[in-house]
């Protein structure tokens, strides 16, 4: 009988501290996240060093109570998965200290994980069938790609953001219409009140790449539609803003995503990150999906945004192929996806 594996999972790489024991990759024995959103509200986003000194305080906590909660002991552990990259430099640096300080101490192997991998991962433990080869548009705050991916821990970039991503674009727009941080959830909710189809924002096209993404034009448009309206002193309506501005990009993501499986043959198309948490964004694909005939993975919201139960997957997929991190694993802030 093969012998279960428990990772622990390690995550700082923005504003959540988190750490997670999970068994096989895909069953979640615990799933520990302290959030920082109620320090950062404040300034508007996310404030690096204030990230890191939170982190510092919580790491050790977070991860005893994720030991406690999966009734599990250090000793236990087989692995221990850290995010070192991308993110905030400060913030990663504290999670793969800790990391390496365990693996040193236990004399249990390292493993470093690629965030945007981790986020991939989380289908797995939310969609246990799920199995490689499939598409998987990644969509957060930093991030917004499209991803082959080809194996476990196997990915080709076939599109990405030229500038803004989508998350990011969702925090600017709710910022100009006085939704405050985060902006994703907000623009979500307040959506639901407007109409997607009241003001025609653009969707950007990029020649000799249709795979990639741009969302700065839009976040633009958004901005001079209320500037003009302010100055006409025209009565601004912000769930119409909400809604079509959401609408706009969305539509670009669905669109996109079903070109690009057509285009390469997939049959099962995955979404993940911050953004893949939001309702008409599911809604769209999920319909999208039904009508091409394509398989729709997503997972749960509490697997969406930064979590260490989705590092801690990638990481047991990286120790099943044998790889390993040596004790000079070090943050690496614009770590691209593929990369060692």
């Amino acid at each position: 009988m093969t012998k279960d594996i428990l990772v622990l999972g390690i995550e700082t790489s923005c504003d959540e501290t988190a750490a997670a024991v999970v068994r096989n990759g895909r069953e979640v024995l615990s799933n520990i996240i302290s959030s920082q959103i109620e320090l950062h509200k404040i300034y508007g986003g996310v404030v690096p060093e204030i990230a890191s000194r939170k982190h510092i305080e919580k790491i050790n906590q977070v991860i005893e109570e994720a030991l406690n909660t999966a009734e599990v002991t250090l000793e236990d552990i087989d692995a221990i998965g850290v995010t070192y990259g991308p993110g905030l430099v400060g913030a990663l640096l504290v999670g793969v200290a800790e990391a390496k300080a365990i693996s040193f101490a236990l004399g249990k192997p390292l493993i470093g994980v690629h965030h945007i991998e981790g986020h991939v991962s989380a289908n797995y433990i939310t969609n246990k069938e799920l199995e490689p080869p499939f598409l998987c548009l990644i969509v957060s705050g930093g991030h917004t790609h499209l991803v082959l991916v080809k194996e476990y821990g196997e990915y080709e970039i076939i599109g990405h953001t030229r500038d803004d991503a989508a998350g990011e674009a969702f925090d600017k727009v709710a910022r100009a219409i006085g939704l405050g941080y985060p902006g994703g959830p907000k623009i979500d909710k307040l959506s639901k009140e407007g109409s997607k189809d009241a003001i025609p924002f653009p969707r950007a096209h990029i020649e000799g790449a249709p795979y990639d993404f741009s969302f700065s034009g839009l976040k633009s448009a958004v901005l001079n539609y209320i500037n003009s309206s302010e100055m006409k002193h025209e009565e601004i309506n912000r769930a119409d803003i909400a809604a079509s501005f959401q609408e706009a990009v969305v539509d670009v993501l669905v669109t996109r995503t079903m070109m690009a499986a057509k285009d390469f043959g997939m049959k099962k198309i995955a979404i993940a990150g911050g953004v893949a948490a939001n309702s008409s964004l599911r809604e769209a694909m999920s319909a999208a999906c039904k009508e091409n005939g394509f398989a729709f993975y997503y997972p749960t919201p509490i697997f969406c945004t930064d979590n260490a139960a989705m590092i801690a997957s990638a990481a047991y997929y990286e120790y099943r192929k044998g790889i390993r991190s040596g004790f000079d694993l070090n943050a690496i802030p614009n770590l691209k996806i593929g990369e060692r």
